[in-house]
């Protein structure tokens, strides 16, 4: 989708429809960048959810959860104690 808003003041409107698309709320903290001479606006979600999927992409299919390892260590500490 493409949309445009006029700069007052410093200031721009993000419409509505492509706030509704992004899941923007009022107080949604909004990171601003300039890449390739464009302004690009991205969310903490979304920075978030990018990081996951290429985390996920390094991690070969079927390999071992360190979260749970981690977790299976400590129990058996534990029950060393």
């Amino acid at each position: 989708m493409q949309a445009t808003s006029n700069l007052h003041h410093g200031r721009a409107v993000i419409p509505a429809a492509l706030r509704e698309q992004l899941g923007l709320h009022d107080g949604d903290q909004l990171i601003w960048r300039v890449r390739d001479g464009e302004l690009v606006a991205t969310t903490r979600r979304a920075q978030l959810h990018r990081a996951q999927q290429r985390f996920q992409q390094t991690v070969p299919k079927g390999a071992p959860s360190l979260s749970e390892e981690l977790a299976a260590d400590r129990r058996r500490a534990a029950d060393q104690e």
